[in-house]
């Protein structure tokens, strides 16, 4: 590191002149944002205010160390790493800054003097709605991380209006409704109205003269891209870091002259198609007009992105064959792949590159991260569409794959098998744009997210580009959650626990320190208290189960959970399956057996995709289900099923501390990694879960025996759906009984629910639901003769604990930083504060 001049010194040393932490200052604040900025006084106080108020004050104390990071980073010229998400799903930031600042008991205390309970008014804040599961909320995690880290990086996004939906459930069905989470004033972003860029769509090119590969694009419609920032406080650091979101900007795009003529249709036309394009995350594309809108979408993400990081690098007066020096891009997920021929457009049209240098910038400077092994899941555009759309980036998708194909037929002459395999353009009717095998050829590096999905995907969806490419361009990057959120926040009571063990609170960001609790595992007072802290956050889930559904629960039932996105290959129509076998089997009993029965809750939480067909009418099995069963008195207690509508962060750190056991059971081999079975794990949950995604390491780290593990394994996937495909094997009995009770009527209408039975009987069976069924049920059974051994099962959560540093997001971070990015921390101030 180099030695700070006087200057760096003099600079850093403002870092020390924070803002008071007593309560007499926080209270003034507090107090002076009441009355100046909402015009309230302390006597006309409501909880929504004192929010509001607080948030406020919060907010001012970030400010002073985010210019600080921002200005010192740019001082000393730090590269930054900067991670293009689609998805951030930020959840709530009030109590999270709290805690970054170490100021949580203060605000407490403050609150607590007027009449509040610091809950009460963190539950005031609106969940940040930008993102739909693990995606997101993994790139949340990463700039948690990037800031704790001291890691120059920012996020960037889309600031969506109403996110990706509200799910409610009306007659067991979701029904999707608008997010409006940002109605209330966000003290968390920033406009930045003088951030602003232009963004083309349409039009035709005009060829330039003198450079025959270089060309004027004329747009018929241009958009602006106005930016807000929100603060990504860092926990035991003065660094803050930044998520920069983009939102069409619709001023001066309303016609007087048409308003006056009577035309208020017209006049105001420009702003709502300026507006659609950042209302709503993932628009439905089962439509061609949907398909469009979220190209564009795309699209005005991808080139507001790369314009303000152009900006930026240009500020610093250096060549532009240094931006890979200065900027690392991640692409997480294929959403932001359109930035590789952005970036080509700017340095050749703009900057007046010649193609051989700007393509060695634009390699040098992106990495891709992909999240899928289906084929399926993989992002495709129709040439025609995109070609209409942006006509200047076909063209440029075009060079680059005939550039890329011309090298590969030198070094493989004649396999024209090869070559169709590994082109970007897929010769289909009508032709696509496959949006992976872009971002594989633009990036330097491309990293799966646990080692069993990078394995796969470079022997199955990028074997030939291994072949090409070489290996070395292919690695793993295990995916991590942040502790801060997924532990510390979410958890007290058992945070507390390992406070205690620990010493102090240095575990939060050093996560290798959990292995103190092993020394704990036999002290009978520490197991007390530690099971102690699991039965709260079940008392505090039953009541949250409570207030959301009206259902009843026993908090000292065995709660089973699966939280996450429904979708076929999560197998939540095994689980709601297996929830029918156990009914049936509880039916048979006397009610002497029955009370012999170990009490079992299983709740059902996630959203399916608005135009996921299938995926919906899971979500209505369940729920029909679940009016079955909970009203049945014979069964009472002994089993309850329970949907929790809108899952989001805030319901999930309700779900996740409380679990017993958390479900992770998709077919072997499609599951990219998880990181949910990363926070129920942290949080003391076991796992009951296929041998596949990031369970497979998890496994190996707390060991095996801490985790149920069921099903067929990924090499075995083939062969059983080539099997089914040409064979109706006869179900499992226990499968087959739970089918019978659906067409029997017992869930209400059998119709409805026949074609999830066909997808299994005789839709081939796609997820092998038939195939696990068995020893799924098995693994049940095991579950449940565990948690009878209270002693044993005490033990397998403290050690699950104990053994889950490698899942922090911290080291995921590390890695990307020393093996992807090369860049450095760059601490603002020396020490932690």
């Amino acid at each position: 590191a180099k030695t700070p001049s006087k200057e760096d010194t003099e600079f850093r040393a403002y870092t020390h002149s924070e803002i008071a932490r007593d309560a007499a200052t926080i209270k003034n604040s507090v107090v002076m944002h009441l009355t100046a900025t909402f015009l309230r006084t302390p006597d006309s106080m409501d909880s929504g205010h004192a929010y509001l108020a607080s948030a406020f004050s919060v907010r001012d104390r970030l400010l002073q160390r985010w210019n600080l990071t921002n200005e010192y980073h740019d001082k000393v010229g730090a590269k930054r790493v900067y991670y293009m998400s689609l998805e951030f799903l930020v959840g709530r930031t009030f109590d999270n800054a709290l805690l970054a600042l170490q100021l949580r008991d203060q605000y407490a205390g403050v609150l607590g003097d007027v009449g509040f309970r610091l809950e009460d008014i963190i539950d005031e804040e609106r969940d940040a709605a930008l993102g739909n599961g693990g995606l997101g909320r993994l790139a949340a995690c990463y700039v948690d991380s990037l800031a704790c880290m001291n890691y120059p990086g920012w996020g960037y996004g889309l600031r969506y209006r109403y996110g990706m939906f509200q799910q409610q459930i009306i007659n067991g069905y979701q029904v999707e409704a608008p997010d409006c989470w940002l109605d209330s004033p966000n003290p968390w972003e920033f406009p930045r109205p003088d951030v602003t860029y232009p963004i083309k769509f349409y039009g035709h090119l005009e060829r330039d003269a003198h450079a025959p590969h270089r060309y004027n694009w004329v747009s018929d419609v241009v958009y602006d891209a106005m930016a807000f920032d929100m603060p990504v406080p860092g926990y035991g650091t003065a660094n803050v870091g930044n998520v920069r979101l983009w939102s069409c900007k619709t001023n001066g795009l309303f016609d007087l002259n048409k308003f006056n003529a009577g035309d208020y249709r017209g006049a105001t036309g420009g702003q709502v198609a300026a507006q659609i394009l950042t209302d709503v995350l993932y628009p439905n594309d089962n439509t061609n007009e949907g398909k469009e809108l979220r190209l564009r979408q795309e699209y005005l993400f991808c080139s507001a992105t790369l314009q303000d990081i152009m900006a930026r690098f240009k500020r610093t007066g250096r060549p532009l064959s240094e931006l890979p020096e200065l900027a690392a891009i991640q692409l997480n997920d294929t959403h932001p792949t359109l930035g590789i021929p952005e970036l080509m457009r700017i340095l050749l049209d703009e900057e007046r590159l010649e193609w051989d240098a700007a393509w060695a910038i634009t390699t040098r400077t992106f990495a891709f991260t992909n999240h899928t092994v289906l084929p399926e899941a993989m992002e495709r555009w129709p040439v025609p569409m995109m070609d209409r759309i942006l006509p200047r980036h076909m063209g440029i998708i075009y060079d680059i794959n005939l550039f890329f194909l011309q090298g590969v037929e030198q070094k493989f002459p004649g396999d024209r098998e090869l070559l169709r395999n590994i082109s970007i353009i897929e010769e289909s009717n009508p032709q696509q744009v496959r949006m992976a095998y872009l971002a594989c050829v633009g990036s330097h590096r491309v990293n799966g997210v646990a080692a069993i999905h990078s394995d796969i995907i470079k022997r199955s969806i990028f074997h030939d580009f291994v072949r090409v490419l070489g290996e070395d361009r292919f690695v793993n990057k295990t995916n991590g959650v942040a502790p801060r959120r997924w532990m510390n926040q979410c958890n007290p009571a058992m945070s507390d626990l390992i406070t205690e063990v620990v010493g102090d609170r240095s575990w939060v960001s050093d996560l290798a320190k959990l292995r103190a609790l092993e020394g704990r595992v036999a002290d009978d007072a520490f197991r007390r208290r530690w099971w102690a802290a699991k039965q709260g956050n079940k008392q505090r889930l039953a009541d949250y189960i409570l207030a959301t559904t009206g259902i009843q629960v026993r908090p000292d039932a065995l709660f089973d959970v699966q939280a996450k996105r429904i979708h076929e290959y999560k197998r939540q129509l095994m689980n709601i399956l297996g929830v029918i076998h156990r009914y049936h089997r509880l039916k048979q009993m006397s009610a002497d057996e029955r009370a012999q029965e170990l009490p079992r809750v299983v709740v059902f939480a996630g959203k399916a995709a608005a135009g996921y067909w299938v995926a919906k009418q899971i979500i209505k099995l369940i729920n029909s289900v679940a009016e079955v069963v909970n009203a049945d008195d014979e069964i009472g207690d002994v089993l309850k099923v329970v949907f929790i509508p809108d899952y989001s962060v805030t319901a999930a750190e309700h779900i996740i501390p409380a679990s017993d056991i958390s479900q992770h059971i998709s077919t072997a081999g499609t599951e990219a990694s998880g990181t949910s079975n990363m926070k129920f794990v942290l949080n003391g949950g076991i796992i009951l879960g296929t041998v596949d995604g990031a369970n497979i390491e998890i496994g190996e780290e707390i060991g095996e025996e801490q985790i149920f593990f069921f099903g067929c394994l990924a090499h075995e996937v083939a062969d059983f759906r080539h099997y089914l495909r040409f064979h109706q094997p006869k179900p499992d009995p226990a499968l087959q009984a739970a089918f019978d009770l659906i067409q029997a009527g017992t869930f209400g209408d059998a119709h409805t629910f026949q074609p999830l039975i066909d997808s299994i009987l005789r839709g081939g069976d796609v997820y092998l639901l038939s195939v696990d069924f068995p020893s799924y049920i098995e693994a049940h059974r095991a579950v449940e003769a565990a948690y009878r051994e209270h002693d044993g099962w005490v033990t397998k959560s403290i050690l699950s604990v104990a053994r889950m540093a490698k899942f922090s997001s911290d080291r995921s971070i590390q890695e990307y930083a020393e093996e992807i990015w090369n860049i450095e921390p760059v601490p603002v101030d020396g020490c932690t504060v």
